[in-house]
């Protein structure tokens, strides 16, 4: 594999070798190939299916004394969000925010409502410290109207079952009822709630998309097992939905073990809870979730860990680049579960990263390096937006967690975007609302297009560490007229995101030209105008 030092003394060269015979003779020593023998993408222009306007979705949990990613986010001097914060969160442009996580097992909605003085502070179970409370519905909801998101919120299913939050080490009942559940519904939604409008908001929120439990199947025998489940979710969603018909539920349908869920794995006691939760809930829920999670090196000799990868990156490429199958492999399997059960509910991925070592902290995270994984994961969500309505890449925001979207420095810093949160604002901004097939493309690229009207959109990633790949282009029974290229192509692989460099990777616009060349380890978005040939 090629190390660092030899990978940039082969760049130097190639720089020099370029002011000698030319860029576009470089690209052909770079790709071996000539404007005569371009590698193909074709492309049918015909729309498949709809995107969803829920696709990008970002999660936001409070994380106790490992990370301050709740409490870190507010101002105590002014008494609300930190401003950088909202800017940063507003340029991202989520699609849906969603609040809960493991959190929903002990939340109780009502300990974040009323005066601040006299909300109580909450034990976190699971992240061990406290939380204040001092953001709860009101603040949610409006943080998410401000960055212009859709708000999701995770309900309390009886703490997942679990014995532990019915009476803790504190001697509390953590659990949530139905009853609470269907609450929380009408005290958002209600038009005419008096509680909501004596705690300052007359108009109703309207949050349309509920989830309910967190990681439901994960939690072992102690827990829920798919009976215990299904009575419970049905009985939490009769309810909810009687307080407002018109929300949208979200039911839990993946496997025991995730980590186990990888291309070339037996199903076999590990199958996914999907199917039989759509063929047994009586049409209740909108979306089916399972998580991205999981995702763990798998070479014996991995450079995923700690700094290896510093001195090997193109073996940290490649393997990212493999992981990076693991999304596109398990969406296969949930498709299935939907045939299975004859369904038209969405799936939905509400949590997903990469677990590498050190957990939730590793530097890769920051790097360049980890884009491989990011847009192929992105590209297989919206490569299957048929199926696939909501979906995220990363944790959200804290100050702490490399498996973040957003950074947030000391108090007084700025906050800034991640190497995966760049790559989730370009992939959202810059999209079409209306899937396409690529029907043919080099091994090299992984591409997803999509359309709106006359503009095509290709994401395409160049999975090669080190070769650039020249590509012609053709779309079916149609003419390119014009065309621009969002190339984010950094000269060191290894190049960093930090506080004081938080726009690295902000993409460079370019002219698109016939026999384009992509650059090796590069990510891109194609934009072309087109016209139909008559």
């Amino acid at each position: 594999m090629t190390n660092r030092r030899i990978f940039l003394k082969q760049t130097a060269s190639l720089t020099a070798l370029s002011s000698i015979i030319g860029t576009s003779g470089l690209n052909s020593l770079l790709t071996g190939c000539t404007p005569n023998n371009a590698k193909a993408i074709r492309i049918n222009p015909e729309p498949q299916f709809t995107v969803s306007p829920n696709l990008y979705m970002q999660f936001m949990e409070p994380l106790g004394s490992t990370e301050p990613s709740v409490e870190g986010a507010w101002d105590y001097d002014r008494d609300d969000w930190r401003q950088d914060f909202i800017d940063c969160v507003k340029d991202l442009e989520p699609d849906v925010i969603r609040w809960g996580g493991i959190f929903n097992r002990y939340y109780k909605w009502r300990e974040g409502i009323g005066p601040v003085e006299k909300r109580k502070w909450m034990y976190n179970y699971q992240w061990e410290g406290k939380e204040t409370n001092r953001v709860g519905s009101h603040e949610i909801v409006d943080f998410c109207r401000r960055v212009g998101a859709n708000p999701l919120l995770g309900v309390n299913l009886e703490g997942d079952g679990l014995p532990y939050y019915k009476n803790t080490v504190h001697g509390e009942d953590r659990t949530g009822t139905a009853d609470e559940a269907a609450e929380w519904v009408a005290y958002c939604n209600e038009p005419t709630h008096a509680e909501r409008s004596r705690n300052g908001n007359v108009a109703p929120f309207n949050v349309k998309l509920w989830q309910l439990g967190n990681e439901s199947s994960y939690a072992g025998t102690d827990g829920f097992v798919l009976d215990s489940y299904l009575e419970v979710a049905r009985r939490f969603a009769n309810k909810m939905r009687a307080a407002d018909p018109s929300i949208s539920l979200i039911g839990w349908g993946d496997v025991v073990d995730c980590g186990k869920l990888i291309p070339g794995a037996s199903l076999e006691g590990n199958e996914p809870w999907a199917s039989k939760i759509l063929q047994q809930t009586d049409d209740l829920f909108n979306y089916v979730a399972f998580h991205m999670m999981g995702i763990y090196p798998r070479r014996s000799d991995t450079v995923l860990k700690s700094f290896d990868y510093i001195n090997d990156p193109a073996q940290a490429w490649d393997e990212l680049i493999e992981l990076g199958e693991i999304p596109q492999y398990r969406i296969d399997v949930f498709r299935n579960e939907l045939r299975n059960a004859q369904s038209k509910a969405g799936l939905a991925v509400t949590e997903g990263h990469m677990s590498l070592s050190p957990y939730n902290t590793n530097t890769i995270l920051r790097s360049w390096l980890s884009m491989a994984y990011h847009a192929r994961s992105l590209n297989a969500y919206l490569r299957n937006g048929d199926v696939v309505k909501i979906c995220t890449a990363a944790d959200f925001n804290g100050a702490r967690w490399t498996v973040n979207a957003v950074m947030m420095p000391e108090p007084r810093g700025n906050s800034f975007l991640l190497p995966v949160g760049h790559l989730m604002k370009w992939f959202n901004k810059e999209r079409g609302q209306k899937g396409l097939s690529v029907i043919s493309q080099p091994n090299e690229l992984d591409i997803a297009a999509t359309r709106s009207e006359d503009t095509i959109y290709l994401h395409v990633l160049n999975k090669s560490f080190d070769e650039a790949q020249q590509v012609g282009l053709e779309i079916d029974q149609s003419q390119i007229v014009d065309g621009w290229v969002l190339e984010m192509n950094p000269k060191d692989k290894l190049t960093h995101l930090d506080q004081s460099n938080p726009n690295l990777f902000e993409p460079v616009e370019r002219k698109w030209s016939e026999n384009w060349v992509f650059p090796a380890a590069s990510v891109s978005i194609v934009k072309l105008k087109i016209k139909k040939l008559s």
